[in-house]
């Protein structure tokens, strides 16, 4: 088995000033070829930091270690410089390499009008590298660099994801990498998602699934709640396809309810297939247009997506959905009443086919012991009257309250659409 290591440098991931994406998209490039990941380290812009991450990687068996930014042509990018004592190779000037760089940096002295000095210690800063290393060319003008490290081998990356992504494929065609994928037996993989069950009950089932005869250990299962849907990832390799396959196939029969998806399609593209030639009017009050947002951030959603009304206040609700202020005052602005009747309107005011309604109280104030903050109404509605309508108490703060209906909403009109059985 091949395992890889993965070091994030930067001070400003560690600070939260920016979440790192390079750590996650590197690990998933790496399990496709069959590389476990073991860790994921991120550490400050100190070279006495980073020489720990990269012992720490290589006392735990590291095959592969990658790391991401600090290369750049200011002091404190020194990743080349800590990587080269790593791997016990001096630094050398790489000529062919100086001048790729100053000719991509003759672009941005002319535009800018840099100084040309500091952009010739710049350009040789950078055109440094471990001597024996496999130099990868810029795609900014920071260049990627794969060493060999004694029983290891070391990728070292630009941070930025644009500069980043691109040089991945190029470090896998070096020799070094791609003797050590070439003993790396294939990782398979399958994701099954799941909405309205708690993940206690998953844990449950594979106990089950377990006490069956089946061997969760040759399988690596993790369980995760993203974004209000419980997320199962199986991961295994060809000699335990048969364990895995036991481990969907139960998990499915026990959950079949919950279960939307078998194989990690997500509920924005399973709904997007379920409106194709159909029109879609939305209402939506407490979720503020986070559900419309969902449905046009999938290309094409302009073929059914006719358009949405945020009806925040009661005046909108009656002036742009027709909603009798009567039934207001009657049955309060977040009840299943008012609900259908946002719907209602939203039928009418874009001729659409299907409509979805949403109202309810996104807190932190404006909740009572009857209605208490998180208490949503949801109506989902065909034009030809069939509907489902649920109105859930949603756990959490607003910003979670407010997303979560969206969710809701998604999935009342996957099942409105599908006719599946309803969990909600």
């Amino acid at each position: 088995m091949i395992r890889a290591g993965i070091v994030v440098t930067g001070t400003e991931v560690l600070t939260g000033r920016i979440s790192d994406s390079n750590g996650p998209w590197v690990s998933e490039r790496l399990a496709e070829h069959g590389v476990e990941v073991a860790h994921i380290l991120v550490v400050a812009d100190r070279p006495a930091d980073l020489e720990a991450a990269l012992r720490f990687m290589a006392g735990e068996g590291m095959d592969v270690i990658v790391t991401t930014g600090g290369l750049g042509p200011t002091a404190d990018d020194l990743t080349a410089e800590v990587v080269s004592r790593f791997a016990n190779r001096r630094m050398v000037l790489d000529e062919a390499m100086e001048a790729k760089i100053a000719e991509i940096l003759k672009g941005f002295a002319q535009r800018f009008r840099l100084d040309p000095e500091a952009l010739r210690i710049a350009n040789r800063k950078q055109a440094m590298l471990p001597e024996g290393a496999f130099a990868l060319d810029p795609v900014g003008t920071a260049p990627g660099l794969v060493v060999p490290a004694g029983e290891r081998v070391v990728i070292v990356l630009p941070g930025p994801p644009r500069e980043l992504q691109p040089m991945w494929p190029v470090a896998l065609q070096t020799e070094p990498v791609r003797e050590l994928l070439e003993r790396a037996t294939p990782l398979r993989g399958y994701t099954m998602r799941m909405f309205g069950v708690p993940e206690s009950e998953i844990a449950k089932s594979l106990r089950e699934i377990e006490a069956e005869g089946v061997t969760l250990s040759e399988v690596e299962i993790t369980t995760c709640l993203r974004r209000g849907e419980i997320e199962i990832d199986v991961r295994y390799r060809d000699a335990a396809t048969a364990t895995a396959e036991q481990v969907r196939s139960g998990l499915a029969a026990r959950h079949e309810r919950h279960l939307f998806s078998l194989d990690g399609e997500t509920i924005d593209s399973q709904v997007a297939k379920l409106l194709n030639g159909r029109r879609l009017g939305l209402a939506e009050s407490c979720s503020g247009g986070l559900l419309a947002a969902r449905i046009t951030d999938v290309p094409g959603a302009s073929e059914y997506m006719a358009g949405s009304v945020v009806a925040y206040a009661n005046e909108a609700k009656v002036e742009l959905l027709e909603v009798d202020p009567g039934l207001i005052d009657e049955r309060g602005a977040v009840s299943p009443e008012v609900a259908e009747a946002m719907a209602l309107g939203a039928l009418d005011r874009f001729g659409a086919d299907v409509a979805v309604a949403i109202t309810g109280i996104a807190g932190p104030d404006g909740g009572s012991e009857e209605k208490p903050v998180g208490y949503v109404c949801l109506h989902a509605r065909l034009a030809d009257g069939t509907s489902i309508a649920r109105d859930p108490v949603i756990p959490g703060g607003r910003e979670d309250i407010r997303e979560r209906s969206a969710l809701v909403g998604m999935h009342l009109l996957r099942i409105l659409l599908s006719g599946a059985r309803a969990p909600l």
